[in-house]
């Protein structure tokens, strides 16, 4: 098939110029499980909207983790599909996150904590590969399990070395640490949504939350439809378990939720009625579990990042082989909803 023929989020894919380009878009994409150079340029320019500094190590943390695959000869299509980019952004993202004193717009990192990054990032490369290989027998996918702990790791390791300022941690790391008699208002609401898709990214700026949406509605509506679920459903938990408003309204008991609602939502699961159910019972069980992760690392000053969202999602997809009522997604073959649907449909009545 000719380069012009193909549609055109596919077409730079295998170009000799721009392939790694697209792979690295991909990469940022995958973080919210969309494989779209398009989606990727979107959530990163939505970055680049609330920080400068954020949006250039998004762009550090794919292009080394990527190009750490490139040199060790990684399976091409898993380049290709941008999968062993995402982490490398996510890891990059956290470490200049929680290690500036302003959280929102992050500091310019010193050459010191930038070569720390760039080997955090190369490093989620090899573990997520360890993952792939350790989990490929139970088809479930690493998820951001490389991430989380080469993000807990390298963060416990700045505490140690006087040449990265490790900073205040000016992010609240845990429930208790708001003011809980703040009244939930509308902004809560709207704020809360949109802050618990920022922070997937490290974003606390609400409108960047929102331009992200946008990024993954390129590439697949129910995706992006999943995503304010998650987030609106670990507010509505949280307001109904009476978590602190300011916890709430910083997106911090949603960003978990939201990726949750999408990995179960039509992505590893072919999304029906009961598959939908099975995934608001995941949405709530993991906004739970983000504040029972958050007391528990609170003493030893570490965030939970996303590993409620990986505990929760693993265990639900190992558990959906035994139970008839879903209908399970491949990691290999997972695309989007519509498409998983779609093929699902045509072999049930072929």
């Amino acid at each position: 098939m000719a380069q012009t023929d193909l549609p055109f989020q596919d077409r730079y894919r295998d170009h000799p110029a721009f392939g790694f380009a697209d792979w690295c878009l991909r990469g940022i994409g995958q973080v919210v499980f969309q494989n779209n150079p398009l989606s990727g340029l979107i959530i990163l320019l939505a970055l680049f909207f609330n920080s400068a500094v954020y949006g250039t190590i998004c762009i550090l943390g794919v292009v080394v983790a990527t190009g750490m695959a490139m040199l060790l000869q990684a399976d091409r299509v898993l380049m290709r599909d941008g999968l062993f980019g995402f982490n490398g952004v996510l890891v990059g993202l956290a470490l200049v996150a929680f290690t500036s004193a302003d959280f929102r717009t992050g500091a310019v990192p010193s050459l010191p904590m930038a070569v720390y990054i760039v080997f955090a990032a190369a490093m989620t490369t090899i573990v997520f590969q360890a993952l792939a290989t350790l989990l490929g027998p139970h088809k479930v996918a690493a998820l951001t399990a490389p991430f989380v702990l080469t993000g807990w790791l390298f963060l416990f390791a700045v505490l140690k070395f006087a040449a990265i300022e490790a900073g205040p941690l000016a992010k609240p790391v845990s429930p208790d640490q708001f003011d809980a008699a703040v009244a939930y208002t509308l902004p809560t609401w709207y704020m809360g949504i949109g802050n618990a898709i920022g922070q997937i990214f490290f974003q606390d700026n609400w409108i960047t939350g929102y331009l992200i949406i946008v990024g993954i509605a390129v590439n697949s509506r129910i995706s992006a439809g999943m995503a304010l679920v998650g987030a609106a459903g670990a507010a509505l938990v949280a307001v109904a378990f009476g978590g602190p408003e300011g916890a709430i309204r910083d997106g911090l008991f949603g960003y978990n939720s939201a990726l949750t609602a999408i990995a179960l939502g039509g992505f590893f699961l072919v999304l029906t009625w009961r598959s939908f159910l099975y995934t608001l019972f995941g949405i709530v069980v993991t906004t739970w579990l983000w504040a029972s992760v958050a007391i528990f690392l609170e003493p030893i000053g570490m965030p939970v990042l996303t590993s409620t969202f990986v505990l929760v999602t693993w265990l639900m997809l190992l558990g959906q082989y035994g139970f008839r009522a879903l209908v399970p997604v491949p990691p290999a073959e997972a695309t989007t909803p519509e498409d998983n649907r779609r093929r699902h449909i045509g072999s049930v009545t072929r």
